[in-house]
């Protein structure tokens, strides 16, 4: 399927993840954290925390972000940013759960 010329590529089942979890999926050249805030809700960004590397979907899901397991650092689900250094970020994918399984629209890097 395609949205806007995206096309959405199938990452997992939500049930793989339990609510309050991630999962670390590679997909291409991309190493994504896939993250299960609730029942229903979803969050897929890049894995690596930009401090030190640590895998974000490792972490745990604390008020709206994830908090990298290795120092600390939070980035918000939704935007990426990290809530004490805005200007720090990870890429966040759009993202949604359709028919059971984690679809994201992820762009082919060169």
């Amino acid at each position: 399927m395609s949205t806007h010329g995206e096309t959405w590529t199938d990452l997992c089942g939500l049930d793989e993840i339990q609510p309050g979890r991630g999962q670390y999926i590679e997909h291409g050249d991309h190493d994504l954290a896939v993250l299960r805030i609730d029942e229903h809700r979803i969050s897929v960004m890049d894995n690596r925390c930009p401090h030190a590397g640590g895998s974000l979907a490792s972490g745990f899901i604390d008020e709206g972000c994830i908090v990298c397991p290795w120092h600390g650092w939070s980035f918000e689900l939704e935007t990426g940013k990290c809530p004490s250094a805005p200007q720090i970020d990870v890429r966040v994918y759009p993202a949604r759960v359709h028919d059971g399984r984690v679809e994201a629209q992820i762009r082919k890097t060169a």
